[in-house]
């Protein structure tokens, strides 16, 4: 193990993968509850275009990639807004078009594939120690807005209706998310890869909301597991001489079937309630209890559950909610 650490270019390697590992799931959090997990690959092939002009002009890989995804991602999520285009269809010309472009622009530049394929599966072993300040800075940049404003993207993410109720810029606080997005694809192109990176935002996610409840646990837990597998990935590559990138991704995979198994018997203890996504009222029955005694909601040991855009609170075999100037029974 201590040669692993005695290699300057691993020291920049583990640096660069840990901080990818932490910053992707942070971001991710917020695509998934947009129910967008597959943004990331649509960002990632737009990221390929932008890699394949920067050989045909013979600039930098990372800012031009980065300006690339930034404005194609704005513009597919102003166009979402104005409902000129839906969902699906903004990430298909983003996986198509963007390819497309990088592999044809790559080829005029005399790169070809070979060229690309760094940038497409990574290549930490190459990180040099500008781009590990460029990967640093904008890792902690993207890390201060997510943690600062979770709150306001968990809301815009969760129901964008509501969050207009409470006053939130929804549409700003959207086009923030996708910017985020392919900022944090940008800087990972060189440690996990262009094609892969979409997993290591999302399968953290899906790990850490099988063993915490709450967006909050949740959010941070899916930055631990995010560094975890970026650990186990680059630590294995070194040992099995294999690629860092989809070492990472695999080790993900294993942390999230391991979460499967831990979070079953969890599931089983009777203390355990599961997340539960909000519903409309009247789209269930709700036992209203407007004389509820809430003596008990605030008292210590009190369990909270998030659920969908409020919390609700377990105590003495009840769940319950505030609901305007009543509780409703769950």
């Amino acid at each position: 193990m201590m040669e692993l650490w005695a290699l300057p270019f691993m020291q920049r390697a583990l640096i660069a993968a840990l901080l990818s590992g932490l910053v992707a799931p942070a971001i991710g959090m917020f695509i998934v509850q947009r129910k967008l997990s597959l943004l990331g690959d649509g960002l990632g092939h737009v990221a390929i275009m932008g890699v394949g002009l920067a050989f045909l002009t013979g600039t930098a890989p990372l800012p031009t990639a980065m300006v690339t995804c930034v404005v194609a991602a704005v513009a597919v999520e102003l166009l979402r807004q104005r409902g000129k285009a839906t969902g699906d269809l903004g990430l298909a010309i983003l996986f198509y078009g963007g390819i497309a472009s990088g592999v044809m622009m790559a080829g005029i530049a005399g790169q070809g594939a070979a060229g690309l394929s760094a940038y497409l599966f990574g290549s930490l072993t190459s990180v040099s120690s500008s781009d590990l300040w460029a990967i640093g800075i904008l890792g902690v940049v993207v890390l201060v807005l997510t943690i600062g404003l979770g709150p306001r993207l968990f809301a815009v993410a969760v129901d964008e209706d509501y969050a207009h109720v409470l006053g939130i810029r929804v549409q700003l606080l959207n086009l923030l998310i996708v910017v985020l997005a392919a900022v944090t694809i940008s800087i990972s192109m060189r440690t996990v890869g262009l094609l892969l990176i979409s997993a290591l935002m999302v399968i953290p996610v899906a790990t850490s909301q099988q063993l915490f409840i709450g967006f909050k646990a949740a959010f941070f837990g899916a930055m631990g597991v995010g560094v975890v597998a970026a650990l186990i990935g680059t630590v294995g590559s070194f040992y099995l001489d294999s690629a860092t990138g989809a070492t990472i991704v695999v080790g993900s995979i294993g942390l999230l079937a391991l979460s499967w198994m831990v979070a079953g018997p969890l599931r089983r203890h009777r203390n355990f309630i599961p997340y539960v996504e909000d519903h409309p009222h009247g789209a269930l029955d709700y036992e209203r209890a407007e004389d509820h005694d809430d003596s008990h909601a605030h008292a210590p040991g009190v369990q909270t559950i998030q659920h969908g855009d409020h919390l609700d609170y377990v105590h003495d075999g009840h769940r319950h909610a505030l609901h305007g100037d009543h509780y409703d029974e769950h």
